[in-house]
Order: C-alpha cells, then structure tokens, then sequence
C-alpha cells in the first residue's frame, strides 16, 4: 500500500483560519483511496529530519507566534528543509508559513529571518490589510489553467524577484502585494500562497496534484466522487466573483 507522510511545522502555532483544515483533506482523501496516511509534527527546538516526510505543511500565525518560528526554521530547520526539497519532497506554506520561505519579513525596524527557499522578501505594510476572497489562475501542468479559489488576510506585501516564478496571475483579489498581479510562488514542488481558509478543502483537485506530486507519481491519482468538493469550489469561485 502506497503511503503518505506528512509533517506539520510547528502545528499549534502556525494553525490560524482553520489551516489545519488542509492536512484533514489530505488524510481523507488518501483514506478514500487506500493510501496510508502518515502525520508527523515538527515544534519548535525540533531536529527536522528532510527524509522523514513526503509533504511538509507551514500554515500561518499571529506575529509572535510567526517570530518564534522564524527563528527556528532559521536556526535550527533551515537546511533540513533545503534538503527536503531539493529530492523533490513538496513544501506547501500558506500565509505566514508563505512569508518565511523568502530571504526576510520586514516588521518595521525589525526584520524576521527567512528560510530562503525562494527569492523573495516580505515587508509589513502601514496601508491597509489585504482582505477578501481571491481567485487566482494557475498552469500547474502546461497548457492546463485551471482556478484555485480562497481567502486572504495579510498585512504584508510580498515581493518576488525577478528570478522567482509565482503560483499564479490573480484574477479577483489582492494577492502578494496588490499591486502587480502576482500571487504566491512556485519552485518545483515547493509552493507558497497567501490563499486560506482554508485552502485545499475549496480545491480539492490542488490537493490531489500535491498529493501525487509528494507520492511521485507519475500519473493523476484514482479519482473520487468529488460532488460536494467541486460545490465547494464553486462557491469558492463565486465569493471572488469568478465563474
């Protein structure tokens, strides 16, 4: 029997609007279809072992719990997690999570350290926060666009650099910063986005691509009768105004 591993950094403090909803969908889905689901945790002071898991989840928190883990992905989980991804385990970090995959995350005169896993850096903005349903559009496969639907609440302003791809061109909503279009980011099978909520439970055919991605497969997963999951896409969808 094929199996899952997943490992949740820092599960209790990086667990805001219902993030953990995500790694619920994931074990479902697996157990629908006969794949063994594994849930490891990673807290704070722990060693993180980068063969230990095939998907590792950051979600997102309050500023200070975000500082504690900054720190700690930093100082303790940073080459771990380099590893991780580089053999090709999937890294998927949402909101908070997602502002420390960069270089930094600027907070006024204090600047939180980052992972590096991504070029990109993260300033707290004075302006208003960046609220409200999103819909983005993005080509996990080529010429296959495809919508992923969700929630944002942010004060930071996210900024790729040039050599950074992001996860997708938003078509309702803010997105990184709201101002250039982009939202989230892509590196090979790691992915960070500002869409919560959560996120998977409202796309449940992203969690399958991750969920292949993480298995290795090569090939699209069994499918399942997704009737009240593609309902919930579409009210997803129809909350950003996108049909």
């Amino acid at each position: 029997m094929p199996e899952l591993r997943v490992c949740a950094l820092y599960p209790e403090l990086m667990n805001i609007y219902a993030d953990r909803g995500n790694l619920l969908l994931l074990q479902r889905r697996c157990e629908w279809r006969g794949i063994s689901f594994t849930l490891l945790r990673s807290d704070l002071g722990d060693e993180l072992d980068p063969e230990a898991a095939d998907l590792f989840y950051i979600g997102g928190g309050q500023d200070r719990d975000q500082r504690l883990c900054a720190l700690d992905l930093a100082e303790v989980k940073r080459d771990a997690l380099h590893a991780a991804a580089d053999r090709g385990a999937v890294v998927l970090a949402v909101c908070g999570g997602y502002q420390l995959l960069g270089h930094s995350y600027q907070l006024g005169d204090e600047q939180l350290p980052g992972v590096g896993l991504v070029d990109l850096h993260t300033v707290r903005s004075d302006g208003p926060r960046l609220i409200g349903n999103v819909a983005i559009e993005v080509e996990l496969e080529p010429g296959r666009p495809r919508v992923l639907a969700g929630f944002e609440n942010h004060g930071g302003r996210t900024h790729l650099a040039s050599s950074a791809t992001p996860l997708g061109r938003v078509l309702r909503g803010h997105g990184n910063n709201g101002e250039d279009g982009l939202e989230g980011v892509r590196r090979g099978t790691v992915i960070g986005t500002y869409l919560h909520g959560p996120l998977l439970p409202k796309n449940a055919w992203f969690a399958d691509w991750l969920m292949a991605a993480a298995l290795g497969l090569t090939g699209p997963l069994d499918p399942l009768d997704d009737e009240l999951e593609d309902a919930a896409h579409r009210e997803a969808r129809r909350a950003a105004g996108v049909s």
